[in-house]
């Protein structure tokens, strides 16, 4: 890479669960970073050398980066050699994609944008997304030329899709194989130029529509193997039936590898990703629409068993045990145990819940008939029905230390046996 072409500043618009380990990484590399988010207290606290999310080792990193200087947070864009587009993309009404943040960064940026910059959108996108993005670039920037409009191009686009899992983040960022897909061979190889610098694992290069539909084909796939585990645990409740002892059997046939069931499927990409097909596939994805169907039906079952027992039981008092998407993580998006807790809540039980990564309950859970109680809360509950919804390591074994009916929706209490 010549010294003309050689990123020395990276922007990263989006300061969440990808973008700060990213922005992180990327400093721990002495490569100036900017990060933006429009979350001022995001930045206050990044400034600080804090950090907003639980993610091993992430304060550390963090921390480092912003006091030897490579690391700042803003609320407002400013030029940069590389921009790295972070935000989320969830979908509206109908399971439609909602492109709206991945708008706002992409016009929030164009007006720091000039020639020989490059863009990545890492956000998770519909086929489509990163086209639309230089559409957007070309109607605010009249002065440069984008991919896929007339003459030279000013500025390299591409598409790379995180494919990271919470708790390891910063590993993977690192050592995970990366799908490049520049809009044409030169941005790709711009795109490798930015993650030569911190990827470790392979860079395989694509076109931007298959790096998009890369990602969102991962994550259908490991909906629709989930959805299978999801179906089998009501059907195995309905017969009488261990799901998880059965599971264990059923995996010792050298060709079969089924999943662990849980309250539904949660997180940003799986309980999502999977609509983005669907929406632009129509009847053509039945299978994935019908995965997607079962693991979003899956809170309305557990809901359902856990007020079942507790009428078996004479009692209205209910304790959830977890609330986020997945064990020993603080991240509530799309959170199948926090469907079964607002579930629980419009049929009037006496509710306690027990999250010990967060520190407060969720803004729309606040004002409800609802405690928020400590794990060392649990011996003093009595009378109770007890709902495992996640398994946070604090919670196996839990039923040697409660005396009251334990129901388990994500295999802790056979994890421990």
């Amino acid at each position: 890479m010549s010294e003309n072409n050689a990123i020395k500043r990276v922007s990263v618009i989006g300061l969440g669960y990808i973008g700060l380990p990213t922005a992180a990484v990327l400093a721990s590399r002495k490569i100036e970073v900017i990060g933006i988010d429009v979350n001022q207290a995001v930045v206050d606290t990044i400034n600080n050398g804090d950090v907003h999310i639980i993610e091993p080792d992430l304060d550390i990193v963090v921390r480092a980066a912003v006091n030897q200087g490579f690391l700042k947070a803003s609320t407002k864009p400013e030029p940069a050699d590389a921009f790295l587009i972070a935000v989320p993309t969830p979908f509206k009404d109908g399971h439609l994609p909602d492109l709206r943040h991945v708008e706002s960064a992409t016009r929030a940026i164009a007006k720091v944008l000039k020639p020989g910059n490059l863009i990545i959108l890492e956000s998770t996108s519909p086929v489509g997304t990163t086209e639309q993005l230089c559409k957007w670039l070309a109607e605010d920037r009249t002065d440069l030329n984008f991919p896929g409009t007339n003459g030279p191009i000013d500025v390299h686009v591409a598409h790379c899709p995180e494919r990271v899992l919470p708790g390891h983040v910063l590993n993977e960022l690192i050592n995970n194989d990366r799908v490049i897909g520049g809009l044409t061979a030169a941005c790709s190889e711009r795109a490798m130029q930015l993650y030569e610098t911190f990827v470790e694992a392979d860079m395989l290069v694509t076109n931007a529509r298959t790096a998009e539909m890369c990602k969102l084909v991962e994550n259908s796939f490991r909906d629709v193997n989930i959805a299978f585990a999801n179906e089998l645990s009501i059907v195995c409740d309905k017969a009488d039936i261990s799901v998880w002892e059965l599971i264990k059997l059923a995996n010792h046939h050298p060709r079969v590898n089924i999943l662990q069931p849980g309250a539904g499927v949660g997180g940003h990409c799986i309980a999502v990703d999977p609509w983005f097909i669907v929406s632009q596939a129509g009847d053509d994805a039945r299978l994935i629409r019908t995965a997607r169907e079962v693991n979003d039906y899956k809170p309305n079952f557990v809901a359902d068993k856990i007020c079942a027992t507790a009428k078996q039981a004479n009692t209205n008092k209910i304790t959830c045990l977890g609330l986020a998407f997945k064990p020993d993580i603080d991240d509530l998006r799309e959170s199948p145990a926090l469907e079964v807790v607002r579930i629980l809540v419009q049929r009037g039980v006496e509710l306690t819940i027990v999250e010990p990564n967060i520190e407060e309950l969720p803004y729309d859970l606040r004002s409800l008939d609802c405690r928020f109680a400590s794990v060392q809360d649990l011996t003093e509950i009595r009378n109770a029905v007890f709902a495992i919804l996640v398994a946070h390591k604090q919670f196996i074994g839990l039923q040697r230390q409660v005396g009251c009916e334990l129901l388990d929706f994500c295999g802790a209490t056979f994890t421990a046996t």
